[in-house]
């Protein structure tokens, strides 16, 4: 169990100490962020396609099982806005039945991840790249929402989003004023609702105030109801079936799903980690998180992922252990139970503006703004076609290209500050010089002195080593404590350079060598080939061993 300890769930650590104040904490921690997560379930379902009781099957079952088996305390799992975009691509080009696979495969996948530390990788995913994607995938949410927002009369919305522009274009003249203007209201009281109250959700406010208007005015507004027919009750158990050709069809979206899941599951951990001064475990995070969203494909859910504005919510209001997730989760399941035909009532607009406020806080847009003022060149072309596939294409393509655009970019970088420079010599100065170099040390008259600056990989390999051989000197003393890594095709390099020197007859002495480089020389059986004594502690050693090679 000890060797398990890393993907133990922090609900079983959380116990240990566990009081009854802690206890009545999480209970009304829990139902607050039920509250929030209501009407944003539904609206998130409903955007991406699916019914609106799908919304809160998840937010219940993966919710649940993310509380129940995650690496956070204050974690709260469910549908957010990051899986809009790709769950009505999926369902567009695979139908429901793809789409519950591809959530089934992301769990599995995430598992994996789990299992296999991955969990610490992720923080190599450039800012960047989630900056670029973030802000696309509002401006899809934002653009998906125009339909209903205006009250547009269309066929269904295309899930492309130039498509989606010029049908919007085509039927603008459609629109509806009295529709607009329910959603108007709902986007203001859910900007200025905050200044009246803090803990209660201005979606909330928005959506009561609305259904009543359109309810007791009977105006001629579209309501859920009106689209969609809401199932109350406990969501049924279903197996996918799967098969090979679908498991290789549905592997992309199902990598797609689970990278995200990763990345936002994570950086919400991140985040809750600051507000309570807490250490969340991200490998048990990442199989809480596959747990979650296997589930949720059994039960007719959607992808999910740990929500930051929930959890945020979570921790303001005194949730401190995954008890308040779990009461999150039980409170909206009596909800579905009880009170789910009411839901019909709600205006389709109201919903919209509350999706159009969701891509409004979740675009980052003074982040991107900040970065493109203040960031290099490189990096801002990363953010920008992160961002540009992200809205054109989609995020699978995005995050594909973003990666490997900013691993040539960095592999760049480390090839521009990386180096082989000869030492100045003190019987090639002068006397004024010298005393300017203080720190020089007296090397023997048959030594050559190379020190190499930086990494040894393959971007560094043309002309790498290329030092040339100076009358009278038969001994290279290449200086490598500054070379922190090294790759074969910097090992194969530096082999050129030993083949070199035997043939001109030159000694080859290495000083310093880090652990890293050490460790690919032994493993290739060049440190046997070279010689141990070849290696020398430090550059004092080594100039003390070129003495000797002196006639």
């Amino acid at each position: 169990m000890e060797k398990l300890k890393y993907i133990k769930p922090k609900l079983f650590s959380t116990m240990k100490t566990y009081t009854k104040e802690q206890f009545v904490k999480d209970i009304v921690a829990g139902i607050i962020v039920a509250i929030i997560a209501l009407p944003l379930s539904i609206a998130l379902a409903i955007a991406s396609g699916v019914n609106p009781e799908q919304g809160l099957y998840t937010a219940i079952i993966a919710g649940f099982f993310i509380s129940l088996l995650g690496g956070s305390r204050v974690q709260i799992g469910g549908p957010t806005a990051a899986f809009v975009v790709i769950i009505y691509g999926i369902i567009a080009q695979y139908g429901m039945t793809g789409l519950t696979i591809a959530t089934f495969l992301s769990g599995i996948i995430m598992i994996i991840m789990g299992l296999c530390h991955f969990g610490n990788l992720i923080k190599f995913i450039p800012k960047t790249i989630t900056v670029g994607f973030t802000f696309g995938i509002a401006i899809g949410i934002f653009a998906g929402q125009l339909k209903d927002f205006f009250g547009l009369s269309m066929g269904a919305v295309p899930s492309e989003f130039v498509d989606k522009c010029a049908a919007y274009a085509k039927a603008f003249h459609t629109n509806d004023w009295m529709t607009f203007g329910i959603g108007m209201l709902a986007l203001l009281i859910q900007i200025f609702w905050p200044k009246v109250s803090a803990k209660i959700p201005g979606s909330l406010i928005a959506i009561l105030v609305t259904t009543l208007i359109v309810q007791l005015g009977k105006l001629p507004v579209a309501t859920i109801g009106d689209l969609y027919t809401i199932k109350a009750g406990f969501p049924k158990f279903a197996a996918p079936q799967l098969s090979f050709a679908l498991v290789k069809e549905l592997i992309s979206p199902a990598f797609t799903i689970a990278i995200l899941a990763s990345i936002e599951s994570l950086l919400s951990c991140v985040v809750s980690d600051g507000m309570i001064g807490g250490h969340h475990r991200s490998n048990a995070e990442l199989v809480g998180q596959g747990v979650g969203n296997i589930m949720s494909s059994l039960f007719g859910g959607i992808p999910a992922t740990g929500a930051i504005a929930r959890t945020a919510a979570n921790v303001k209001n005194g949730g401190r252990t995954p008890i308040a997730g779990i009461v999150h989760a039980i409170t909206l399941l009596l909800i579905l139970l009880f009170l789910m035909p009411y839901a019909s009532m709600i205006p389709m607009t109201c919903l919209a503006a509350i999706l159009i406020m969701v891509a409004y806080n979740m675009s980052g847009f003074k982040t991107f703004g900040h970065m493109i003022k203040t960031a290099p060149k490189s990096d801002i072309l990363v953010l920008i076609t992160t961002l540009l596939l992200t809205v054109f294409f989609d995020l699978v393509v995005a995050i594909e290209i973003g990666m490997v655009m900013a691993a040539f970019l960095f592999m760049k970088r480390m090839s521009d500050v990386g180096e082989v420079k000869p030492w100045i010599y003190k019987e090639d100065l002068d006397k004024n010089e010298i005393s300017e170099h203080t720190d020089l040390k007296n090397v023997p008259r048959n030594t050559m002195v190379y020190e190499i600056l930086g990494p040894m990989f393959f971007a560094e390999t043309n002309d790498y080593l290329a030092f040339t051989h100076e009358k009278h000197k038969n001994v290279l003393i290449l200086r490598m404590r500054d070379v922190p890594a090294m790759d074969i095709t910097g090992l194969e390099s530096l082999e050129e350079a030993y083949k070199t020197c035997q043939k001109k007859g030159i000694h080859l002495l290495l000083s310093h060598v880090n652990e890293q480089p050490r460790h690919v020389m032994e493993k290739a059986g060049f440190v046997e080939k070279l010689g141990e004594e070849n290696f020398c502690e430090n550059i004092d050693v080594a100039l003390a061993k070129a003495a000797t090679f002196d006639n």
